[in-house]
């Protein structure tokens, strides 16, 4: 069983929640989410709200915390093998109050098909809304050109203001 390292990143002013499934090896060891340099986050999300994508760790927080983004996984514990999100088993879920009670979270948002299966098997009748599943950004989804991505992504722009 290994239990989820990385605390969410949040504040007040978060208005949308993207949630992956479970941080990567790549991840796990650096301490912060979407750690893999192949991991296309950061270019995506970068060139949605218009910056250059953050390099280290302080730089990714304070880019999630002016873009009003909160950032965390849905899964809290798993067993896993390596990376592979099709090894997941044994899962229990984070508890997504921790962010929801504390910032006006307008939209959640969920990266690829399997965040979006876990956040709606474990999380989504707890937080009490459905949450809007975007194309991984994970490598292992090379149909995505990082351009066809940002396109899709785009969307958590508009998730700013819904009301």
């Amino acid at each position: 069983m290994i239990i989820h390292p990385i605390p969410p990143i949040f504040d007040e002013n978060s208005k949308i929640l993207i949630l992956g499934s479970f941080p990567s090896v790549r991840s796990r060891e650096e301490g912060f989410f979407y750690g893999h340099p192949q991991n296309r986050f950061w270019k995506v999300t970068a060139a949605v709200f218009g910056e250059d994508p953050p390099r280290c760790v302080e730089e990714k927080k304070a880019f999630l915390l002016r873009n009003r983004v909160a950032l965390w996984d849905v899964i809290g514990s798993c067993d896993i093998e390596g990376s592979a999100d099709s090894s997941i088993r044994n899962v229990s879920a984070n508890d997504l109050s921790v962010i929801l009670d504390r910032a006006d979270i307008r939209q959640i948002y969920v990266n690829g098909q399997t965040a979006f299966k876990y956040y709606c098997k474990y999380s989504e009748k707890a937080a009490g809304r459905s949450a809007i599943c975007l194309p991984s950004t994970s490598p292992a989804n090379a149909a995505w050109s990082v351009e066809r991505l940002v396109e899709a992504w785009r969307c958590i722009r508009r998730g700013l203001e819904v009301q």
